[in-house]
Order: C-alpha cells, then structure tokens, then sequence
C-alpha cells in the first residue's frame, strides 16, 4: 500500500500579523481531503503548516514518512489562502521540490495553483487539482497507486503529457456534502493548538463548516471553488459533528467557517433543536449577511444555538460603492442587523473594505458614520484586493502594477491604481481603528459613570480618551495630506 503524505500549505508562522494573534486553527480542506484517502483504503500521513515551525519542517516530515505520494491540499475554508499570499507559493513551491527530491509523486490544489497551474507543474508537480478537489484527489490516488500515467479520464486536473499542460473538463461540484467522510481530526495535534488557545487566550477553539459555495455576485469576492451555487449540510449532521468533536477534543468555542452561514431558510432553527438534544452547546462565531440575520427568527435561533458573535461583510457604509460592488444589500439593512443581534446579547463584527473603485472622501465619511452609528464589537479592515477569475480584477487588470500579491495579510498595499495611495490606506487603516477604540472607550469610561466594570478599566479608558484627543485630530489631517499624494506609475511596484 503506498504511503501518502497530506499537508496543508498555509504556514501561520509566515504570516507576521497572524503568527502574533495566536489563534491557529487546523486546516479543515485539509482534512477532509485526508478522510477522503483514508476511505479510499490509502496509508494517509498529515502535515499541518499551521502550527509548524518553518517550512524545513515539512522536509524533516518528508524524511520521515517517505511518501509514495505527497498531496498539498490547501484549506479552502481559510478565507487567507484565496489571498495566494506570495509568502505561501514560495513555501508550497519549496514542499514540491523537497518530497520530488525524496522520490514522491506530487499533486497540489490551491487557488494560486489552480491560477498558475504551469508555474507548479514546471516546479515538478505531476497535477494541480482545479475545483472542488476530494472526488479528484480521490481519483487521482487510485491511478498513481495503479501505476497509470495517463490522467485525461480524470476531470478537474491540468498535467503534463509528452511536456504539454493538459487541462481536463472541470468537475461538477458535490451536492451532498452529508456524503462526504469526515474529516481527519484524528489526526491533528489537539494537544499542541490546546496549549497555543489556553496560554494566548485561555480558552480553546476548534473550527466546523456547515456549507460550500455562495449563490450571490459580489464581484469583488473570490473566484468560488464551488461556483455560484452553494451546498448546505444538514443541520443534525452538523451537530452530531460537533458532538464528536467535543468527545475528541473537547473545544470550548467554534468558529463556523463558511463563506456565509444561514443560507438556507430555518437552518439556524433547526441546528439549534440539535444541539439543544444532544446537549452539545458550545459558543461559537460565524460569517453571515444581514440580510440573512433579518429572517423572522433568525436571531432568536442563533441565540438559542450558542452564538456568541456573527461577523457581517458590511464593506462600506456608501449606498453607492455597495450598489458599485454588487453586493445586494442596503446600509439600513446592515444596520437593523446589527442593531437585532447586539440587542439579542449576541456580539457583532464588521468587515470592512477600502479603495474601491469610485469611493472617494465622502464615501469613507459615510462608512465612519455607519461605524459610529452601528457600534460594532468588532472590526476587521483591508483594501480591496483583486483576486483572479473575479469581475472587479477583470476591470482594475490594466492597472495592475509589478507586485500582484501581499506578502503577509496585513500588507494593506494597492495592488492597482486606486483612489488613493498604499500610504493613504495604510493610514487610514490606523485611524479608522483608533477612532473605533475612542468609541469603545467613551462607552467603558460611561459605565463607569453609571457603576458599571471594573476600575482598571476605566482609568485605562480615561487614559485613552486623553490621548486621542490629540492624536485624532492630527491624524485626521496628515489622512487629508496623504490623499493629495499623486500616484506612482503603472508598473512601479504600488508600495508608496
């Protein structure tokens, strides 16, 4: 039986910002993409970039499983790995080289591959997974474990024969994810993300997935993997998962990773009967659209499930840049969404994104107005990225400049000629935060007022408020400075 070594891609520790936050979760693709093998009868090995130390340590995993094949499978659910951050090809295209040293067989399946299959098959990949990938992965193993060499039967791969990239017919996206087998959370390190949770955080966080895909357009967003249209696993099934996970492991909260979860009607209402059954409540946090929250019911059954905090992709509190991108949703509803959950004692995150194009000063006061008016818990900030395969980087393409990708998350550089400079955003990045920290702060140091919190509290609050009364307004007018900087050239490298 060959042996197949299964490693994820994504290295946290590459990832400056990430590495500091100290909240790693496993790489749940991943390892559905090893419960697939290990079903198909395979010897299955993990990797786990996540909570590795460098990228020598896959070499070091190499040496000591000697795969027949190796498989880097990222995880699709980690919104970061659809950034195809540059760090992370450098790290796949060095994993490729060392298990083709070792003599293992090599496949791939992430977004930047599936981009750029020719760069990692010229790297020494034998095929790139294009699409949903278990089914193909699933294939694939049979056929080299059979010794075949000719892959064109199997759908969804780009190969080379006789020196040629072959690109086979995309496969259909699975329906029934029910159907799937499960994820190899055997084999994780429960014990090593446990210690990294409880030391950081004092609690610690596993992660789930209720769903695939996403029926709206947004068109700045990710070239879906699983198209326009979306699978939803049954509710119950989601629960007795989180059942065996608590059995396993024993998590004190779960992030719902899904693109959007609650796309189908009652689903919340349902899980929550489930987990209320089975007695398996664990506080969780999840990714939803206000609209979605605004169903009769729909905050009273994520209530009732456990959630302790839905992050919303408000983008902007401009009608107008919302309409531009496609989104489908009104500031009103963004809003009363927000309004319902924090009044139900469920706490609420905003994403936010700046540089679209078309918004200017006028249309980044009005997204500061909706922050100060909604008041979110939370807030999450980039500048808008063009992903290939979406409308937005069909359309900013002609400015794209010599960088095309961050090197770390937290870059914040305009990868085309945007309103503004990368100096401009990456200022604003820091002033929209620290007004939203004043806020917080006058809100702390209020309750204090009315004999609410603790003491230390409100003096750091105090304390706070002093200093950004000055480093607010001078922030606010190096920003209007920033913003008459002129542009660089198209093809410079966008980092000014």
């Amino acid at each position: 039986m060959p042996r197949i070594l299964v490693g994820s891609v994504y290295f946290q520790h590459l990832d400056p910002a990430r590495w500091a936050e100290r909240q790693p979760f496993p790489p749940l693709g991943t390892l559905y993409a090893a419960g697939t093998l290990q079903a198909g009868g395979h010897d299955v090995h993990f990797f786990d970039a996540m909570i590795a130390g460098a990228v020598t340590d896959w070499n070091a995993r190499v040496a000591a499983v000697r795969p027949d094949i190796a498989v880097l499978y990222d995880d699709n659910f980690n919104y970061l790995s659809k950034m195809c951050l540059a760090a992370m090809r450098a790290a796949a295209l060095d994993m490729i080289a060392a298990a083709r040293a070792a003599g293992a067989r090599v496949a791939i399946c992430s977004a930047d591959a599936a981009d750029h299959p020719d760069l990692y098959l010229d790297a020494g990949a034998g095929a790139v997974i294009v699409g949903e990938g278990e089914a193909t992965l699933a294939e694939l193993a049979a056929a080299w474990r059979a010794g075949g060499e000719d892959l064109s039967a199997i759908r969804g791969l780009a190969w080379r024969s006789a020196g040629i990239t072959v690109r086979t017919p995309r496969r259909e996206v699975l329906r029934d994810l029910d159907a799937l087998p499960p994820p190899a959370w055997e084999l994780v390190d429960m014990a090593a993300y446990r210690q990294i949770w409880r030391r950081h955080h004092g609690v610690f966080a596993l992660n789930l997935v209720t769903s695939r895909g996403c029926p709206y357009s947004c068109n700045w967003c990710a070239k879906p993997i699983w198209g326009q249209g979306y699978a939803v696993r049954g509710a119950r099934a989601v629960a007795e998962e989180l059942a065996r996970l608590v059995r396993l492991a024993a998590p004190d909260y779960i992030w719902f990773m899904d693109d959007i979860m609650g796309l189908k009607p009652r689903w919340w209402r349902d899980f929550a009967a489930a987990v209320e059954e089975l007695g398996v409540k664990v506080p969780f946090k999840c990714l939803s659209r206000a609209d979605l929250v605004l169903r009769d019911g729909a905050v009273e059954d994520l209530k009732r499930a456990g959630c302790d905090i839905v992050w919303l992709g408000a983008e902007s509190g401009s009608q107008a840049i919302l309409d531009a991108m496609d989104k489908d949703l009104t500031t009103g509803e963004i809003a009363e969404a927000t309004a319902r959950l924090r009044a139900a004692g469920i706490r609420v995150g905003h994403f936010l994104q700046f540089g679209y194009p078309g918004e200017g000063m006028g249309e980044i006061a009005e997204t500061l107005a909706l922050l100060r008016a909604t008041r979110p818990d939370e807030l999450g900030i980039s500048v808008s990225y063009p992903l290939p395969g979406t409308v937005f980087h069909d359309r900013v393409q002609s400015q794209l400049r010599e960088k095309r990708h961050w090197d770390v998350s937290s870059d914040m550089a305009m990868l085309y000629r945007g309103p503004y400079t990368t100096a401009f955003y990456r200022h604003l990045h820091a002033y929209v935060h620290r007004d939203f920290r004043l806020r917080r702060a006058v809100a702390q140091l209020r309750d204090a007022l009315m004999g609410r919190g603790n003491a230390g509290g409100h003096l750091r609050a105090l304390a706070f408020i002093a200093y950004c009364g000055v480093a607010i307004p001078l922030s606010w007018v190096r920003l209007h400075l920033l913003r008459l900087m002129p542009h660089p050239a198209v093809g410079g490298t966008g980092a000014s």
